[in-house]
């Protein structure tokens, strides 16, 4: 799933907030330095998406060749994007913004309220490794266990909602006492985790494959939809069409450089897609597994992975702990644009704010709970042949990153690209070298609204 990640304001609330950056508003908080603006906003960027899809996408595309334009897409659109909307938000934003930012807010709850759902799956998988039930299970018990998961509405009930309590729970604290001492505790955890199964992929006979694997290009086996697919997770990872990075940039202090914050964001979370297809890749090498399993790499091969291996109980349980962290992250950012937008508007505390956006999304996901089971044969589009057979879960999912996230993202690049200053943008930004400025503003006028373009229409038709 992504792109982790979105990018606009939470709504109109973008020309309340930008009076508070130069601190004119009292009691706006704060985070308390750069690096807690940068694990923050790292920790949104890495989700499910680095640990659950950049795996599976990798596999299903002939690895190291589309691992490499998907940094190239990194290069080109998240860097861009990621620099231009927080300094957009610093200094001030035009009305027109709002309309963007609104569908930014709408589309990172939408997308939390089947988020959530998935990260409840991780928390439930949690207690099946930790409970040995994957030791000795054959490839069709572990594909019945998912499938059991999936038909039984109240145990998904239960884990979307301990899931949702959880990310209530911190966002309620507020930026400093809440999110930002979570993520203190969560993305060092995260890291360590996952050094952790890297660390037990190097153990294995098939670590260089799995190395090779994602490392060597291989151009022979990237096709077109592989680049494409490359270039849309490189736009989902890094929040680029949601109202994340703008909500978390208004907590931003006006001396951070947004240029440096914004690389770093790029870099630490490519970082850790790459060290989870290090320490996935191996693993599933070594058990004779397919590593283009798609979306069921992580629920149904990689169980049966740890369920063969010595230590698989261990293993496995540190790897769906990771992955909840992961979820948890990235969670808590897509609830605070909605939280952000209800403090700003009307006025009311965080806690009345957050309880309402928090209720509301637990509410909404579950229809994408019923979808699983109870209505897994009502599809309300289901006049339209190509989405004859997808479930509210699967709408939502389409809608949000085929739709709502690419248009946000497109209207987002032209509206930095042309309308913002472009002193104000050089002297923010610290180019030193105006060839090196002239350069990045062309990327992000022609090249990024472009490539943006191209991955909605090609979703789309």
């Amino acid at each position: 799933m992504t792109e982790l990640t979105r990018n606009q304001a939470a709504g109109s609330a973008a020309t309340d907030t930008a009076a508070t950056h130069t601190g004119t508003k009292a009691g706006h908080p704060m985070w308390s330095s750069r690096l807690a603006f940068i694990l923050a906003a790292s920790g949104s960027a890495v989700g499910l998406g680095n640990i659950w899809k950049f795996p599976y996408i990798t596999g299903e595309n002939g690895g190291g060749a589309f691992v490499l334009v998907y940094l190239v897409c990194i290069a080109l659109i998240g860097i861009p994007i990621n620099s231009m909307r927080q300094l957009a938000q610093r200094d001030g934003l035009s009305r027109r913004w709002a309309w963007i930012g609104g569908m930014g807010m709408l589309s990172s709850y939408l997308i939390l309220s089947f988020y959530s759902v998935i990260g409840g799956w991780a928390l439930a998988y949690v207690g099946k490794s930790a409970g040995g039930l994957f030791v000795g299970a054959s490839t069709e018990q572990i594909g019945a266990q998912f499938g059991t998961l999936l038909s039984d509405p109240y145990s998904l009930l239960l884990w979307h909602s301990v899931f949702m309590a959880l990310v209530i729970t911190i966002v309620a604290r507020g930026v400093t006492s809440g999110m930002e001492k979570a993520i203190n505790i969560l993305m060092p955890l995260l890291f360590l985790l996952l050094l952790v199964m890297v660390g037990y992929a190097l153990s294995t006979d098939h670590f260089a494959e799995g190395f090779g694997f994602l490392f060597t290009p291989d151009f022979s086996k990237l096709s077109t939809e592989g680049v494409l697919t490359a270039l849309g997770h490189a736009f989902f990872t890094l929040s680029l069409g949601m109202g994340v990075m703008m909500a978390y940039g208004s907590y931003l202090p006006k001396h951070v450089s947004i240029a440096k914050t914004a690389v770093t964001v790029s870099v630490v979370d490519t970082v850790v897609a790459l060290l989870a297809g290090m320490a996935i890749f191996p693993i599933v090498f070594s058990s004779g597994l397919e590593p283009g399993a798609g979306p069921g790499l992580i629920f149904n091969t990689l169980p049966i992975a740890f369920g063969q291996m010595p230590g698989g109980v261990l293993f496995g349980t540190l790897f769906f702990i990771l992955l909840v962290v992961a979820a948890v992250t990235s969670a808590i950012s897509l609830l605070e644009p909605v939280v952000e937008w209800f403090e700003e508007q009307k006025g009311i505390s965080r806690l009345r704010c957050t309880l309402i956006g928090g209720i509301g999304v637990w509410a909404l996901g579950i229809l994408s709970i019923l979808s699983l089971n109870e209505w897994s044969g009502f599809h309300p589009l289901g006049f339209i042949s190509r989405f004859e057979n997808k479930t509210l879960f699967d709408l939502f999912d389409y809608a949000t990153a085929n739709l709502m996230m690419p248009l946000g993202g497109f209207f987002t690049a032209l509206f930095l690209g042309w309308f913002m200053s472009r002193q104000a943008a050089a002297n923010e930004l610290s180019f030193g070298n105006p060839p090196a400025f002239k350069l990045f503003i062309f990327v992000l006028r022609f090249i990024t609204p472009a490539a943006v373009l191209l991955v909605f229409v090609y979703n789309l038709l």
